[in-house]
Order: structure tokens, then C-alpha cells, then sequence
């Protein structure tokens, strides 16, 4: 005759995996734990608490979990959209990627620039020199470093050309953005293009009213274009910025301010002979279903 023990666990067994799963998609702070996440052992301390199954191994649980690539141990931070008009300025960006605006396409004498700034690039010198890579090990990076200095790099990115700017400074600012501006705008075929779109985030030297003027005022084809306020991803730069960083930047290896320097410069001209525009494929329909999806969001209804 069975026991009773044994009774239960017939019962629960198999165990209802999708109610497994369900547990681990939950916050910590909903199941009432003190945890920042949830792993393996408290998803199964809570099946267990639950009666799901009379006994159960962390074993068994990561595998389900691996097969549906859930980890609730993991996390990414990310920033909520929180301008209220999110919808219609990105749209407009991205039409622009489109070659559209206000409804029209772009003629050809039309262009869209996208600008930004990577600051606070570290000279970090190593305190021994790095060695080269060998059998069965890795490339040596000394951990610790002298402070060289820090750069800005202020670039642009012509979206359709795929023909690329960029400029070094001490530090970010109104001069050293416009001063790149003036290198894009005082050569063909931005100098005589009948509308230059710039794509620009919501820096102090290209925020606002007053920005727009002084830009205007400098060029009179120029047409000042700002993303939603947290958008940097829709900015097409910011693509060629996280080619930079683990070409030129990471692990460090300049051995001055001024190798710094040369290195970022080189790169540019480098990149530029073989430079092609991105394939961007996020378009304003895209956008919008993103949009809908996101959890307790008043951006749906705009966007809808």
C-alpha cells in the first residue's frame, strides 16, 4: 500500500510548467521577497510554498526556464518614454531616415544629418604595457591606469551619403557644436542644398528656442530637427559611436591625450573610405506597435 507521501506527489507530478514559468516572469517585490530579482532557489522555494509539486530541483527548473530563454536573474536597464509628445517627434525623425517630411518626399537637393557628442572620452594609460594574445590565452590588459586627460568628439553623419564629420574638444559646448555645424554647412552640397535636416537630442548647446535661432540665423538652409527627450537610440550616429568604442576605445591603449586623439582621428578617416549608409529598417509603423506594447504607457493612445 502507498503512503500518503507518496499519494501527494503523484498528484503533483508532473508539475504545471507553465505556472513555473509564470513565477519566474514575476517581480520579486509582487511575490512579497526582499529580492532585487528572482533566482533558481527562490523560484523554487516559492513552487514548493505554492503545493505545485510535493519536491523539485533547481535543476529541473533552470532547464525549463533555459528552453523558453527565461532568466529573471538577469536585467537591462532602460529609460520609459515619458515626453508626451514622443509619437509625433520621433515619427517625423524617422520619416526623415525615409526620405520624407510633413507628408512629401525629400528632393534630391535635400539632406538629413545626424549629430551628436561622445564625451568625457578618458585617456586611461596603462601602467604596464599591454601583451599580445598566445596559445590558450587571451590578450593582457594591465588594470591599472594613469589619467591622461579627456576629449569630446562632436560628429555627424550624413544618412544617406553615409558620409561622416567629426570634430575633438577639451570639453562639449555651443562653440565646439557649432562649430561643427559650420564644417558640414560651409561645403557642397550642404552649402547650396535647398533643405538640411539635422537630427539633434536634447544637449545644452542644441536645446530649445534659442538654439534653433542661432542655428537658423548661421545658415538659413538648415533645419533643426529634435528627438523626444530620451531617443538617442533613434539617432543613426549613435550607431557609428558604438562602432568606435570597441574598434578604438575598449580596452584602452592610448598612451597619451594626444594618442588619443590620433587614434579617434584615424579611425574616422578610416571609416570613412569604406563608409556605406546603415540599413535602418525602424520606421514609424514599427514605432507606433512599440508603442502600444509598452506596459501602462499614455504614449499608446497618441501613437495610435
Amino acid at each position: 500500500m502507498k503512503s500518503a507521501h507518496v499519494r501527494v506527489a503523484a498528484r503533483f507530478f508532473p508539475p504545471d510548467v507553465v505556472a513555473v514559468k509564470a513565477i519566474a516572469c514575476e517581480l520579486a517585490s509582487n511575490l512579497g521577497l526582499p529580492f532585487s530579482r528572482l533566482h533558481v532557489p527562490d523560484i523554487q522555494s516559492e513552487v514548493l510554498s505554492r503545493g505545485l509539486v510535493a519536491s523539485i530541483s533547481g535543476t529541473t527548473i533552470w532547464r525549463w526556464l533555459s528552453q523558453d530563454a527565461i532568466k529573471p536573474w538577469t536585467h537591462r536597464s532602460w529609460i520609459f518614454p515619458r515626453d508626451p509628445d514622443f509619437a509625433a517627434k520621433a515619427g517625423r525623425v524617422l520619416d526623415l531616415y525615409g526620405r520624407e517630411f510633413e507628408g512629401q518626399p525629400l528632393g534630391a537637393d535635400d539632406f538629413v544629418i545626424s549629430a551628436d557628442e561622445k564625451t568625457s572620452i578618458q585617456a586611461r594609460i596603462p601602467c604596464h604595457s599591454t601583451t599580445p594574445a598566445g596559445p590558450g590565452r587571451p590578450m593582457r590588459v594591465e588594470h591599472e591606469y594613469e589619467r591622461g586627460g579627456s576629449l569630446a568628439y562632436i560628429a555627424a553623419w550624413d544618412v544617406h551619403r553615409g558620409k561622416l564629420f567629426g570634430q575633438l574638444s577639451p570639453t562639449t559646448g555651443i562653440a565646439p557644436s557649432d562649430a561643427l555645424v559650420d564644417q558640414v554647412m560651409s561645403q557642397e552640397p550642404y552649402r547650396s542644398a535647398r533643405r538640411v535636416f539635422w537630427v539633434l537630442d536634447n544637449g545644452s548647446s542644441h536645446r530649445g528656442a534659442p538654439s534653433i535661432q542661432r542655428l537658423q540665423a548661421a545658415h538659413a538652409n538648415l533645419i533643426p530637427v529634435h528627438l523626444p527627450i530620451h531617443a538617442s537610440w533613434l539617432n543613426q550616429i549613435e550607431i557609428y559611436f558604438s562602432i568606435l568604442q570597441p574598434k578604438v576605445l575598449t580596452p584602452p591603449r592610448a598612451d597619451s591625450l594626444n594618442g588619443l586623439a590620433a587614434d579617434i582621428v584615424g579611425f574616422q578617416a578610416g571609416y570613412e573610405v569604406l563608409a556605406k549608409p546603415f540599413r535602418w529598417k525602424f520606421t514609424r509603423d514599427d514605432l507606433n506597435q512599440l508603442l502600444q506594447r509598452l506596459p501602462g504607457s499614455t504614449l499608446a493612445q497618441a501613437a495610435a
